[in-house]
């Protein structure tokens, strides 16, 4: 009796068409039976944000025709994606859901912000091994072709051994050729910040608007970072737990006379 191949969830924050979606499903075709649900259309920035007060809409299309993978495109956030396809879209749990490759970083405080990584968490409450993936390089035209075999890689790894529990993880790739990248390193979340500005403008009309501007200052000089990591071109694997309690905080917070 063949054995079942594991079934994996695909998901992104960039819209299913995005060039670094359409790479992650060509690796997890290698690996197990795909089921593909994404935006319609780019939601970076959108954190762990749902849709509640709005109809969803979840339409089964084909992006390329020579490729087998299941693919719904739908209306809502990432989250709402994965919320989708495990309460209505698959018949049974994934044994993976992937989400990504995201054109642009989700290193240190990023994290927080990120639609890709949202997706991957949100699966992860569910019991889900997860895993999230970014590769530094937001144009439209980066190369996914050196970071391919390290998805492979680390998403098999996800698939043979237990993820702990009540995490996923945030896999970084830096801008970087096959020959200069170094390899894999476990690392911890940078302590790092945007210093934010609003680029305050006039429409035609007259009316004022705000651009969002800022500069990242990263002022851990740790080594075992995300940021220096990416930095020295190796690929960034932090694990990230979805439970927020600052567990160190509850003695603190109890001497207080609440």
């Amino acid at each position: 009796m063949a054995k079942k191949k594991p079934l994996i969830l695909v998901t992104n924050d960039d819209g299913i068409t995005a060039p670094g979606i359409r790479a992650l499903i060509e690796v997890m075709n290698t690996l197990g039976d795909v089921c593909v649900v994404a935006p319609d259309s780019p939601q970076s920035g959108m954190g762990h944000a749902i849709t509640i007060n709005d109809t969803l809409y979840c339409d089964k299309i084909q992006v390329h025709k020579d490729e087998q993978q299941q693919e719904y495109s739908c209306s809502g956030t990432p989250v709402d994606c994965v919320k989708l396809a495990v309460n209505e879209i698959l018949k049974r749990k994934p044994d993976l859901c992937v989400s990504g490759i995201n054109h642009g970083s989700n290193s240190s405080i990023n994290v927080i912000y990120s639609g890709t990584m949202s997706a991957a968490v949100e699966a992860g409450t569910q019991g889900i091994p997860s895993i999230g993936f970014s590769l530094l390089d937001y144009s439209l035209d980066a190369n996914f072709e050196p970071v391919k075999k390290y998805v492979k890689q680390i998403a098999e790894e996800c698939l043979k051994n237990s993820m702990p529990k009540g995490v996923v993880l945030n896999v970084n790739f830096p801008k970087a050729s096959a020959k200069e990248l170094k390899g894999i390193k476990v690392c911890r979340q940078a302590n790092a910040h945007w210093i934010e500005n609003f680029d305050k403008r006039t429409n035609p009309l007259g009316r004022e608007y705000y651009w969002l501007t800022g500069e990242f200052v990263n002022e851990d000089k740790g080594e075992d970072t995300d940021e220096w990591a990416l930095a020295n071109n190796y690929v960034s694997v932090v694990p990230v737990q979805f439970d927020l309690t600052a567990h160190h905080a509850i003695q603190d917070i109890n001497s207080w006379e609440l």
